[in-house]
């Protein structure tokens, strides 16, 4: 029964059919309501809310530090940890922290930086490119798309 009816006659209509009339449009000009059992449809509400919540993945920001100094076979360390958080489909958030004079030598640590994405370029790709913030440069990776 689609149709514009007065809402008096729609909350009889409801009455009768043990049923609860429920506002779905809350237009001023052209309110939109409806007969259906209002619990029922609260519940199959939250289920499918709750089916949602248990399909989605919630992708975590795993952080890894160096600093400007870091041997070759720590970064080779660090790069493992790296990419084996971007297996399992999390960020990255690669962070290099500067001390003292090393602040004058940042070009170093866009090489570093380079030097870690190309050994991850397999797993991941660059999300934010390395970006200096303070006294620390900072560079996010993310998990190849298939």
């Amino acid at each position: 029964m689609v149709g514009v009816v007065p809402i008096d006659e729609a909350k009889k209509r409801a009455a009768d059919q043990d049923l609860d009339l429920v506002l779905i449009a809350n237009n001023p000009d052209n309110p939109v309501c409806k007969i259906m059992d209002y619990g029922k449809f609260l519940f199959e509400k939250s289920k499918k809310e709750k089916e949602a919540r248990k399909n989605q993945k919630v992708t975590e920001i795993k952080e890894i530090g160096m600093k400007l100094t870091t041997e070759d076979h720590d970064l080779s360390v660090k790069v493992k940890n790296a990419c084996r958080f971007l297996e399992d489909g999390d960020r990255v958030k690669v962070l290099i922290k500067y001390r003292g004079r090393e602040m004058a030598y940042q070009s170093q640590g866009y090489a570093v930086m380079e030097k870690f994405a190309k050994a991850c370029e397999e797993l991941g790709q660059i999300d934010r490119p390395p970006k200096v913030e303070g006294r620390n440069m900072v560079m996010f990776l993310a998990p190849k798309k298939e």
